[in-house]
């Protein structure tokens, strides 16, 4: 609801305000700035106080985003049911989208290794992906701390699959950028094929699913298209490897 840094620079009393709000911001937006004060057991100059180090040039104002922010809660319509996903597979039920999956699956394949990154839940799922591409049977790893070091020994022959939901975090731009520097071939998987990420990237799969923040913050978009592109990266990957294993069997 507030920014962190602003809330890191208030004092003790200025946080009590700050805590109160955070519980009661629905009762809040109905209580006079003396009202708030005696319940915080502060002056109402530290109420006022608050406001100003919180952006807001008074507490008529501050109200004032309690309750647009109340009301873009409850207006707030999350997509549910199946025809979020029918929508996605029936946008990839297409040659295109299985020219992109098998060109990824190809660049991989020549790799030494696989490095899944991402943050949050793009950090969760960077997991799961290393996992599966492990049980195929290519080495791969995570990083889901977005300033993790990159050196070139460690990433000789990798290829990175950079995960984010805009392609706009600056962290995985940053991650990526080193990658890069370090003449990785990157792959990025994102919801928006004009973001950054997926501009800068070698290779980028988007899935164009519509994003859901709540509170201005949290992101909630749907997962599944990355799973699915994850795994369908996967199958071709392991297709690819068998077929070059009985090649080289039957050149013996």
């Amino acid at each position: 609801m507030f920014n962190n840094q602003l809330v890191s620079t208030l004092n003790t009393f200025e946080f009590k305000v700050y805590n109160y709000v955070m519980k009661h911001h629905q009762t809040v937006i109905y209580m006079t700035v003396r009202e708030l004060a005696e319940s915080c057991d502060v002056s109402t100059a530290t109420v006022l106080r608050f406001c100003k180090k919180m952006n807001y040039s008074g507490y008529a104002e501050f109200k004032a985003y309690l309750k647009m922010n109340a009301e873009k809660r409850g207006q707030l319509a999350i997509p549910h049911g199946a025809n979020e996903f029918l929508s996605f597979f029936k946008s990839i039920n297409n040659d295109e989208f299985d020219a992109l999956i098998l060109s990824a699956a190809g660049q991989i394949a020549e790799a030494e290794r696989v490095i899944f990154v991402g943050a949050g839940t793009s950090g969760t799922l960077g997991r799961y992906g290393a996992r599966f591409f492990s049980n195929i049977g290519k080495f791969s790893n995570h990083i889901d701390d977005p300033y993790y070091p990159v050196n070139t020994d460690m990433y000789k022959q990798a290829v990175v699959i950079v995960l984010s939901v805009s392609g706009e975090t600056t962290e995985m731009i940053k991650l990526a950028e080193q990658f890069l520097l370090h003449h990785c071939k990157v792959i990025s998987i994102t919801s928006d094929n004009k973001s950054t990420l997926a501009r800068m990237a070698d290779f980028n799969i988007s899935y164009h699913a519509a994003r859901v923040v709540v509170d201005n913050e949290y992101d909630i978009t749907t997962q599944v298209p990355v799973i699915y592109i994850i795994e369908s990266i996967g199958r071709q990957l392991a297709n690819t490897i068998n077929a070059k294993m009985s090649q080289a069997v039957s050149s013996m």
